[in-house]
């Protein structure tokens, strides 16, 4: 076999603390990873230092080559030590001391090389220029992403769950439903959760509420921020909430004048912004009337959601420019189903339209009731980890997050839905081995 498919012997690995240590790294989000590197999480497969000043620099010194029989080399094999290769950057552009590098494979031959000289100061990345540099995540896991769960969890532990979502830093985590319980039984305990948690500080806990009854139902409760579905799709909406478009529209308005007068604020969702499972593909036209609709009534914040995960950059670009013409880019947010793994392209696309705000499910949980085919969310590990890698700041503590995930999942008794606990987690168990 190559040298790339031998296997790293467990006296070659780093140590558990060592591990700990790098994914508190990826989640302190303190700086991007370098150029040739982009996309990537700051991970323990190569050395780094990173300092308050948003500069960076390569440490070769702190693991040996032998350690990362995959990591670049010298011609003669020998770890590239003190190669003294920096980098600073603003939120647009790389500057770069004067770099000269070759790589090659174990054998000596060279693959690729390049120089990077005074000339080449200033780069810009013209695929990242308008990211944000902060995002904001919606974790929906408690709610949408257990509401298709076919056995009922305790209240104890979605309380449980909600409390170290909030510990990780998440500073949104939408908690409940109130819905009738013969639609979703899974959610006939929202009164007790959200009387549970509704003192918990530093968060918003908003509460979906598709009725008026399910509004003062939720107001009772102690709930201090709601939210209202409408649909782009005419079938889906019928299936969904058993009226029409127009008719939920009216009914939305009414509960939001009880929420102004009551200063609640009131989060708005499109579903089926790409796709129907009855319709099918959806115009985006109609998806920028609905969002317009649940802006200028009053909703603070527009969730634009890809309820059965058929969206792909090709399909998402479009639709946002339209909605975007009708709804400031700042009260948008996007929530993608990952049904064909494709949501974290997707977020990518959205981040460079300018959008600030993600949706996302801790360890992928979801799906929807009424959308036959539609899996989970996209993973909220998996989410960090993509805008950790992109320099973007989340506040969000990954260590954190993936202990609550492993905590539901395990209780749910399956695998967690994201790939980077999945991944995180293999190094942990093989390390603890040793």
């Amino acid at each position: 076999m190559s040298s790339l498919e031998e296997p790293l012997g467990l006296d070659k690995l780093p140590s558990v603390s060592t591990i700990i240590d790098r994914i508190r790294r990826v989640s302190s989000g303190a700086c991007r990873p370098r150029g040739d590197y982009m996309g990537m999480g700051s991970f323990w497969i190569e050395g780094r230092s990173c300092s308050s000043s948003s500069s960076c620099s390569d440490d070769y010194d702190e693991y040996p080559r032998e350690t990362y029989p995959w990591g670049r080399q010298t011609k003669d094999g020998s770890p590239r030590a003190h190669m003294n290769r920096t980098c600073s950057f603003d939120k647009n552009h790389f500057v770069y001391s004067n770099i000269c590098e070759s790589r090659y494979f174990s054998d000596g031959h060279e693959f690729n090389s390049k120089c990077n000289n005074k000339d080449s100061l200033n780069v810009t990345n013209k695929f990242l220029m308008g990211i944000p540099k902060f995002v904001k995540i919606v974790e929906v896991g408690p709610r949408d992403g257990l509401q298709n769960e076919k056995n009922i969890v305790p209240t104890s532990i979605k309380v449980e769950l909600i409390r170290r979502l909030v510990s990780s830093g998440l500073s949104v985590v939408e908690a409940t439903s109130f819905v009738s319980p013969k639609w979703v039984p899974q959610l006939s305990d929202a009164k007790d959760v959200m009387e549970a948690v509704r003192d918990i500080e530093g968060v918003r806990l908003p509460v979906l509420t598709p009725n008026m009854k399910g509004f003062e139902a939720a107001v009772a409760a102690g709930a201090k921020e709601i939210a209202v579905f409408a649909s782009a799709s005419e079938a889906f909406s019928k299936a969904n909430i058993n009226c029409s478009i127009g008719e939920s529209l009216s009914r939305y308005r009414a509960i939001v004048r009880a929420a102004n007068e009551r200063s609640i604020p009131v989060r708005g969702y499109v579903s089926c912004a790409i796709g129907c499972p009855i319709e099918g593909s959806i115009s985006p036209t109609k998806v920028a009337y609905v969002a317009k609709e649940l802006y200028d009534m009053g909703c603070f914040e527009i969730s634009i959601a890809d309820t059965i995960g058929v969206g792909t950059p090709g399909s998402v670009a479009p639709m946002l420019e339209a909605v975007m013409a009708a709804v400031p880019a700042e009260k948008l947010a996007v929530h993608f189903h990952d049904t064909y793994g494709q949501s974290l392209p997707n977020i990518l696309i959205s981040l460079q339209m300018g959008i600030s705000t993600i949706d996302s499910s801790v360890a992928g949980l979801g799906g929807c009731p009424y959308a036959k085919g539609a899996t989970g969310n996209v993973a909220t590990e998996d989410v960090v980890y993509m805008l950790n890698g992109l320099g973007v700041k989340t506040n969000v503590d990954l260590s954190k997050l993936m202990m609550a995930g492993d905590f539901i999942s395990k209780h749910l008794g399956c695998p967690s839905g994201s790939k980077t606990a999945i991944a995180l987690g293999r190094i942990t168990a093989d390390v603890s081995k040793i």
